[in-house]
């Protein structure tokens, strides 16, 4: 039995790269960025009025207040140019602006009649005017790759005609549940059954990253394992299994990864919940997590180490962990890392406490809806005070 950071290594130390692919804009939400998007033109590309009002040339204003209007110049216009030192153009918002003017006034601080422009206050050379180049230059990165794309992202891709981004491939999953106990979620369980929820709940979690995963269940029969397992080994990346590798009699699964040459990294974690997680992987390409039945065991071990290991081989930036004040003391014994579901709240200054709710162990599901983290205790002490800050897994986002 390994401990968590031993865990945590060993998870690490196989990511996995999926490659890359091209997607549309309209269809790359959510997905990882491969490719860092450039300006393919300065920004602004030209000057450009900040607001509606004149344009003048400032070393005019200086001997004269009073303007004649030459034309009116709308948004995506070619720039209206002067020449008479008395001449303006009257410019709309986002208006390209001639060389020959360099100084926008608002209409709010003109009085305007008949062509006739009188500025009613002292301005500023260059005001209101967004340079050229001002924000970025032909070819400065935009976006940085390596993160999920955003609808800010796909914003600016837009903008610089980026329809088709580059992101990383997703790999091919299948959810496993397992167990002569289990019925299909829409099938009515018998007195001594219970309703498939694991498979489903891991298959909406992942929807998060666009991975579209398929579903199976198996009995607890090890020829019917193998056959089955061996199939999708063939076809799927990413293996998640839920149920079938602790203890008991009929737990066939680690006797069928040992017979399918599925090579064992590590079975059995210093933790509670979730001790019994069997982690192994074939060839370079295929990851095998075999998670314990119990649905609060898989609803950790998913957030806990299978997302980070996910978001990783993605390529993802690593994300700052997330820390919480513990609002209330607790008392855990076993010599193990202990999650304990939180509700957290978010304080007037800006930190964030954690209430611990009482369960009754990993079967009992029924918090999971009303609590929004777990909240990891070291190993080394059985006491925790409030006050103190510990690691948190959030979950339940959206």
């Amino acid at each position: 039995m390994i401990t968590v950071e031993e865990a945590d290594r060993y998870i690490f130390d196989n990511l996995q790269d999926f490659g890359t692919e091209e997607t549309c804009i309209q269809n790359a939400l959510g997905r990882v960025l491969a490719e860092d998007i450039l300006a393919d033109r300065d920004l602004p590309p030209f000057d450009r009025a900040l607001v509606d009002g004149v344009a003048i040339d400032f070393k005019n204003y200086s001997q004269n207040k009073i303007f004649y209007v030459k034309d009116i110049q709308a948004a995506g216009q070619n720039p209206f140019h002067v020449s008479d030192d008395i001449e303006c153009v009257e410019i709309m918002t986002g208006a390209a602006v001639s060389e020959t003017l360099n100084t926008v006034i608002r209409y709010e601080d003109i009085s305007i009649s008949d062509g006739k422009v009188t500025v009613n206050v002292d301005i500023k050379e260059g005001q209101n005017i967004h340079k050229k180049g001002r924000d970025k230059k032909f070819g400065d990165v935009l976006v940085l790759k390596n993160q999920r794309i955003t609808a800010s992202i796909i914003g600016i891709a837009a903008s610089v005609g980026k329809i088709v981004l580059k992101v990383k491939k997703l790999p091919k999953v299948i959810i496993i549940s397992t167990g002569d106990e289990i019925v299909l979620t829409e099938n009515t369980p018998n007195n001594f059954q219970i309703r498939s929820s694991n498979s489903i709940t891991i298959q909406s979690v992942l929807k998060k990253y666009n991975i579209d995963s398929d579903i199976a269940h198996l009995n607890d029969d090890l020829d019917l394992l193998k056959e089955n397992l061996a199939k999708f080994l063939h076809d799927y990346d990413v293996i998640l299994l839920s149920g079938g590798v602790s203890m008991g009699k009929f737990d066939f699964l680690p006797q069928a990864f040992e017979d399918l040459k599925i090579k064992k990294i590590f079975h059995k974690i210093k933790q509670k919940p979730g001790k019994p997680f069997w982690f192994g992987s074939r060839g370079e390409g295929k990851k095998v997590f075999a998670f314990p039945g119990n649905p609060v065991s898989v609803f950790l071990c998913l957030h806990r180490y299978f997302l980070p290991w996910l978001e990783n081989s993605l390529g993802l930036k690593k994300q700052n962990h997330n820390y919480a004040i513990l609002e209330n003391d607790i008392h855990f014994s076993p010599n193990l890392q202990y999650f304990a579901q939180v509700v957290l709240k978010e304080n007037s200054d800006g930190t964030v406490s954690a209430k611990t709710v009482d369960t009754n162990g990993s079967g009992d599901f029924s918090h999971l809806a009303e609590t929004d983290a777990f909240m990891e205790f070291p190993s080394d002490k059985n006491e925790f005070k409030k006050g103190e800050v510990f690691k948190i897994w959030r979950y339940n986002q959206f």
